[in-house]
């Protein structure tokens, strides 16, 4: 099949169209290449897909429009995957209209784009902090998501709500994936294993915010895009027979967790990363920031029904994975 990934040099959107690719898939991938973190790494990724005759990659900014379109003029594309977006909690909370114009308009350039081209399946990235201040654990997909603690969050439950808004007008399966701390090779940089490698590496102290008492899902790469593979194979149906009383909706439109339903102590993660590099982290404890929230548990229990697959890397394997990566990358 044709898939459009977009953020395809993007951490999750790299190892995705890579998957597809070596599925045999035809893949085009669309991504800006912004500055928000490092480029090359960016580019360094898109030289691993480069390879592959049957990848085509468009450098086209989410919001665009036309151009977005015409990506979609020239080849049918069955089915999208839509993992582009401004990243970040933090950096929502100093450049607010990157969020708005990257993860609002340019979903809504997808969902018209799925609409008007005849998509079959739209598969599309939330996140595990749409649950913002809940203090239900674990989280489920049918806990309420109206007490958002950042911008970032409130602009992936406002996705979901445009998802399902297309998906009951026009009948247009949408399925979104609510991704819990992923985290291992070609990672970003912005983030706490690559963040915590780097100062250990340096001998420079890590950051270490609400004292240490933080608990996170944290969920290998390899676990995400397996389940992202077989759910994009899962195609929501509209249900005719809805009562209105189930927690399902009536449109063809699906909400997945996809976490290792493992929480892990920070300090027990950063324990880990010091056996990973064999040094010794030197920690400077701080209070919780901003928009920040002290736990994430992801319940799976609908992920596993549906695709038969639960994430499981356990948390010492991942990282050691990461450091083996980390180590090669940079030194070369």
């Amino acid at each position: 099949m044709r898939f459009l990934v977009t953020g395809a040099a993007g951490f999750i959107g790299f190892h995705m169209s890579l998957r597809l690719l070596k599925e045999g898939h035809e893949v085009v991938g669309l991504d800006n290449i912004n500055d928000y973190y490092d480029p090359k790494l960016k580019t360094d990724r898109l030289a691993m897909l480069e390879p592959f005759s049957h990848f085509t990659f468009r450098q086209c900014d989410l919001a665009d429009k036309e151009g977005v379109e015409k990506i979609f003029q020239e080849a049918p594309i069955q089915r999208v995957i839509h993992l582009g977006a401004q990243a970040g909690v933090r950096h929502s909370l100093n450049k607010p209209f990157d969020y708005a114009s990257s993860n609002l308009v340019g979903t809504l350039v997808i969902l018209e784009c799925c609409r008007h081209f005849k998509v079959e399946h739209l598969v599309y990235a939330s996140s595990s902090s749409v649950y913002g201040t809940n203090t239900k654990i674990p989280f489920s997909t049918t806990d309420s998501v109206d007490h958002p603690a950042s911008l970032y969050a409130a602009t992936k439950k406002s996705n979901e709500l445009m998802a399902h808004s297309y998906s009951h007008l026009y009948n247009i399966p949408t399925t979104g994936l609510r991704f819990f701390t992923v985290y291992g090779p070609w990672g970003r940089p912005d983030m706490a294993p690559m963040l915590f490698a780097s100062a250990i590496s340096e001998g420079r102290p890590i950051k270490v915010f609400n004292h240490g008492k933080m608990r996170r899902d944290f969920t290998y790469i390899d676990d995400i895009i397996e389940s992202i593979f077989r759910i994009q194979n899962i195609i929501p149906q509209a249900n005719p027979d809805w009562s209105g009383e189930a927690d399902e909706s009536a449109a063809p439109y699906k909400v997945y967790n996809i976490g290792n339903n493992q929480p892990v102590e920070l300090e027990s993660f950063i324990q880990h990363m010091e056996t990973a590099l064999g040094m010794k982290a030197e920690k400077e404890y701080l209070p919780m920031q901003p928009g920040d929230v002290v736990e994430t548990f992801a319940d799976i229990d609908a992920l596993s029904a549906a695709t038969g697959f639960s994430p499981s890397t356990p948390i010492d394997q991942g990282i050691e994975r990461f450091i083996e990566w980390y180590r090669d990358y940079y030194s070369a």
